[in-house]
């Protein structure tokens, strides 16, 4: 990939960055735009542009943990182009992309779009880090082999990501079908959050569907499930494992902006900030 680093647009700077510096950078916001079949609307092809122009509401300075994790730098790529031909050539775009970042030292948080594109990401890291897992919080369990025709569907994508070899823990799931066969699963409203630390190795890969989060305070996802986190315990789990556990990449997915509600867009972005600093 002979320019995989596409340059920064200002509308769509996460936290409305006056200055970003790709080479001093830590960490870097990688959106990816992408949607195929999801219920019965196709909008989250529109959540990484909500969240990054949600960001920009955000006060840098993170009143529980006294610190402004900006100041680390962040740099935002331009929304990443998704293949027209295949769901199979959109996740080699998006490997291609975190292998160059991962190449270059940085921390990459790949806005999503639907959840089929974590599998592109986990690909680079599995190949850059070798053994991790792979916590993914959730309402579903993602792990049907094949579905609508496809085996790159969201709803398969975390038994792809087993198929590489990886483990996973999943947390938040109150929504499975027939014959899945679930480990080191934590039904919702379990979160036993030692249990669930032990389950993990000491690097891990954070996948975070928005739809685990309860549709009250996350109505905008493409398959919203009842019940889920609430935001405090959801922040005390994700801090929790950073503490105890070295996170190496992250993404966010799922969000299915609704017009004239802005609320979960904030969240997202909101969720997004929390997780750079409890990181870095």
């Amino acid at each position: 990939m002979e320019k995989p680093i596409y340059p920064t647009l200002e509308p769509f700077n996460f936290l409305g960055l006056n200055e970003q510096d790709y080479e001093a950078a830590k960490v870097v916001i990688f959106p990816v735009p992408y949607s195929s079949t999801t219920y019965w609307k196709a909008g989250t092809k529109d959540g990484p542009q909500a969240i990054i122009e949600a960001s920009r509401h955000i006060e840098l300075y993170d009143v529980e943990i006294k610190k402004d994790a900006s100041k680390q730098g962040i740099f935002t790529l331009e929304l990443m182009e998704p293949s027209k031909n295949s769901p199979e050539e959109t996740t080699a775009r998006i490997k291609n992309v975190v292998d160059k970042l991962l190449n270059d030292g940085k921390f990459p948080i790949m806005l999503g779009g639907e959840h089929s594109i974590t599998l592109g990401a986990v690909q680079a890291f599995k190949e850059k880090f070798g053994e991790f897992s792979v916590l993914q919080i959730d309402a579903h369990s993602d792990l049907r082999n094949e579905f609508e025709g496809t085996k790159f569907h969201h709803a398969c994508v975390m038994k792809r990501i087993k198929d590489l070899g990886l483990s996973i823990t999943q947390v938040g799931i109150r929504s499975i079908s027939e014959g899945e066969k679930l480990e080191n699963a934590f039904m919702f409203p379990e979160l036993p959050v030692d249990k669930i630390i032990a389950t993990l190795k000491e690097k891990v890969y954070l996948t975070f569907d928005l739809d685990a989060l309860d549709p009250s305070i996350m109505p905008s996802t493409g398959t919203p499930e009842p019940g889920g986190l609430g935001w405090y315990e959801t922040l005390s789990l994700i801090k929790e494992v950073s503490s105890q556990r070295k996170i190496i990449g992250a993404d966010v997915v799922e969000l299915d902006p609704i017009p004239g509600l802005s609320a979960p867009d904030f969240l997202a972005a909101k969720l997004v900030y929390k997780i750079i600093s409890y990181i870095i």
